[in-house]
């Protein structure tokens, strides 16, 4: 009977032993300490990951803006096309003037003239 007083004992020990060292685990400072770890181990590669996010948010307002620039720079060449129409005028404009002022230099010179080209007047001298 004492076997079985000693085992109900040794029982009732172990299960106190058992509990506090549940409620000495779970104790709130423990909890806070095993937090602390695992913020101290990863709060550098958040960082890391913080700091990437951050240069490609860069890099993707850097390139939204490229294309926002060409986007206005493609607009404002279709509404140029007008001025691209007038300058094309004014060129084969300018391309006939000089085909015809060549053909009437050739012409020109063909026929020799009478008159001799002008001189240009010289400038006086100056004595002292």
């Amino acid at each position: 009977m004492e076997d079985q007083e000693m085992q109900l004992k040794v029982k009732r020990v172990t299960d106190k032993f058992t509990e506090n060292m549940y409620v000495l685990a779970n104790e709130p400072s423990v909890a806070l300490y095993r937090l602390q770890e695992h913020v101290r181990r990863s709060l550098p590669e958040l960082v890391q990951h913080k700091t990437d996010m951050q240069s490609w948010e860069e890099q993707s307002q850097g390139a939204i803006y490229t294309v926002e620039y060409a986007c206005s720079a493609v607009k404002s060449m279709t509404n140029s096309s007008l001025y691209f129409k007038s300058i094309d005028g004014l060129l084969r404009q300018a391309i006939s003037m000089k085909e015809q002022i060549s053909t009437s230099q050739g012409a020109h010179e063909a026929t020799p003239s009478p008159i001799p080209p002008a001189t240009p007047p010289h400038p006086p001298s100056t004595s002292s």
